[in-house]
């Protein structure tokens, strides 16, 4: 069992959200996925259906504004939203990603 396991509260609700630009004032958002990994880089996460036609390992996609508010990130992915339009959105950061459940303590 991993530290992240054990603590309580470590539910898919436990996100960091981060607004830049206008924010979510966009009707049509431009929606990027990627993967932290336990080294630290972060990767563009491969999108299995279109690796078996033989095109592009990762691809954008377009969402909504009602389906971007429901966009809930797992623990170890980030979603990037980017308005079409305003170039405003927001980045979903899962609890690992961003560190929330890290126990950090200075020393010296």
């Amino acid at each position: 069992m991993t530290a992240a396991m054990a603590m309580p509260g470590n539910t898919a609700e436990t996100f960091l959200v981060h607004f830049f630009g206008t924010g979510l004032a966009d009707d049509r958002y431009v929606v990027e996925r990627f993967r932290a990994r336990a080294d630290g880089d972060i990767v563009p996460a491969p999108a299995d259906a279109l690796v078996a036609k033989g095109r592009r390992k990762t691809k954008r996609t377009t969402a909504t504004l009602k389906a971007v508010r429901e966009m809930r990130p797992a623990c170890t992915e980030i979603i990037i939203c980017t308005g079409l339009k305003t170039r405003g959105g927001w980045q979903l950061w899962g609890s690992i990603a961003a560190g929330v459940l890290c126990d950090r303590k200075q020393k010296g």
